[in-house]
C-alpha cells in the first residue's frame, strides 16, 4: 500500500507487486521513465496506477511524462483499468479530469460503482455532447445529489429540452405596456384600466403549460399515444424517456424524419431496442450517415458494423482506423481495409 499526497488530501492506494517493482529504486530512473511513457508491458490497470502515482510524485520529469501518456493512451487501455471493480476513486477522478471529452471512456466511468461525486460534478460542469447527454439521462446518478442537476442546468452546452427534464422552468417574459399618450378623461381612464386588466387576465389564462410540464402529468398510455402522433418537439422529449414502450413508439411515428433517426443512432446512450428497430428498417439503413452512426454506436452488433464499413469512403475508413470512440475490432478492420486498398 502506498500513500500519496493530493493537494491537502492524502490518499492510500494498494500497489500491485508488478507496479511496486517499477516504483522501487531497484528499477532505476530509466525504467521508471519508460513506465511513465507507457513503454513497459503492463496491464491497463497497472499502467494507469503507475501513471497516477508518478503524476502525484515529486519527480517533475516523471510527472510530465505520465500526464502526456495518459492524455494519449488508447481508450481500450483505460477501459481495461475501469473494468476493475475496486479501482480507487482518485484514479477514476484522474482519468475523468484528463479524458472527459472521450465519450467511450466516460461511459465506463459513469457506470463504475467507485466513481465519486467529485468526478460526476466535474463532468456535470465541464462535459458536452454525448458525455453530457449520458450523464443528464442517468437517473440513478442524478438521484445521488441535487447539486448535479443544478450543475448540468448551468452547463453552457446543455440544451433546453434537457434542462426542462431536470426541472428547469423557463422564465416568462412579462411584456411592457405601452405608455398612454392620448389625453383621456378620468372616466375613460378608469374604463380603460378595467379593459387592460381583463386583457392581462385573458393572457394569463391562455398561457399554456410547456410540453415538458404536460409530460410530467401524462400516463404511460398517453405518452405512447403522443409518441406515435406528436410533432418534432414531442418526439425529441419522448425519445429520451426511460420507458422502452414510450421511446420505441417514437420511431413508429409516421412523421419522424430520417434526420431525427440518424440523431438517435448517433446518440451513444440510445438503447439496444432503439438500435434494433433502426437496423430492421431497410430504408433507414440505406442512408450513408446512418451506416456511419451505426458503425460507431456501441450497441450495434459487431457483424453488422463490419458489413456497413464496406460502404464507407476511404476518408471515413481512415478516421475509423485511428478513432478512440470504437472498439479495437472496428479499428483493426479499418486498418486491414486500408492496407488492402494499397495493394
Amino acid at each position: 500500500m502506498t500513500e500519496k499526497q493530493q493537494g491537502a488530501e492524502k490518499i492510500q492506494i494498494v500497489i500491485p507487486a508488478e507496479v511496486a517493482r517499477i516504483m522501487s529504486k531497484w528499477g532505476g530512473h530509466s525504467v521508471r521513465l519508460a513506465a511513465a511513457r507507457g513503454a513497459l508491458p503492463m496491464s491497463g490497470h497497472n499502467l494507469v496506477t503507475v501513471l497516477f502515482v508518478f503524476y502525484h510524485g515529486e519527480n517533475q520529469e516523471l510527472k510530465e511524462e505520465a500526464l502526456s501518456t495518459l492524455k494519449m493512451l488508447p481508450a481500450q487501455i483505460l477501459l481495461a483499468a475501469l473494468s476493475q471493480a475496486e479501482l480507487h476513486p482518485s484514479i477514476i477522478d484522474f482519468i475523468v479530469k484528463l479524458r472527459y471529452h472521450d465519450s467511450v471512456v466516460m461511459q465506463a466511468a459513469l457506470v463504475h460503482r467507485m466513481t465519486g461525486i467529485k468526478s460526476l460534478l466535474f463532468l456535470a460542469e465541464n462535459s458536452s455532447g454525448d458525455v453530457l447527454d449520458m450523464l443528464a439521462h442517468n437517473d440513478e446518478i442524478l438521484r445521488k445529489t441535487d447539486v448535479l442537476r443544478t450543475a448540468i442546468i448551468n452547463n453552457i452546452h446543455v440544451d433546453k429540452v434537457t434542462k426542462q427534464r431536470l426541472g428547469w422552468v423557463e422564465p416568462v417574459a412579462v411584456p411592457e405596456l405601452e405608455p398612454v399618450v392620448e389625453q383621456h378623461t378620468a372616466a375613460d381612464t378608469v374604463e380603460e384600466k378595467d379593459e387592460d386588466d381583463s386583457l392581462v387576465d385573458e393572457e394569463i389564462e391562455e398561457e399554456s403549460l410547456s410540453k415538458y410540464q404536460e409530460l410530467q402529468e401524462m400516463s404511460v398510455a398517453d405518452k405512447i399515444k403522443m409518441a406515435l402522433t406528436g410533432d418534432k418537439e414531442w418526439r425529441t422529449l419522448l425519445i429520451r424517456e426511460s420507458n422502452k414502450q414510450v421511446n420505441t413508439a417514437v420511431l413508429s411515428n409516421p412523421r419522424i424524419s430520417e434526420g431525427e433517426v440518424v440523431m438517435v443512432a448517433k446518440n451513444r446512450s440510445s438503447s439496444d431496442e432503439l438500435i434494433r428497430m433502426i437496423l430492421l428498417n431497410r430504408d433507414w439503413v440505406k442512408l450513408y450517415d446512418m451506416k456511419k452512426a451505426l458503425i460507431i454506436h456501441p450497441r450495434t452488433p459487431l457483424q453488422k458494423a463490419m458489413r456497413y464499413m464496406t460502404f464507407l469512403s476511404e476518408k471515413d475508413i481512415k478516421e475509423l482506423a485511428k478513432s478512440r470512440e470504437v472498439g479495437q475490432a472496428i479499428v483493426n478492420n479499418a486498418r486491414r481495409m486500408l492496407m488492402t486498398k494499397k495493394r
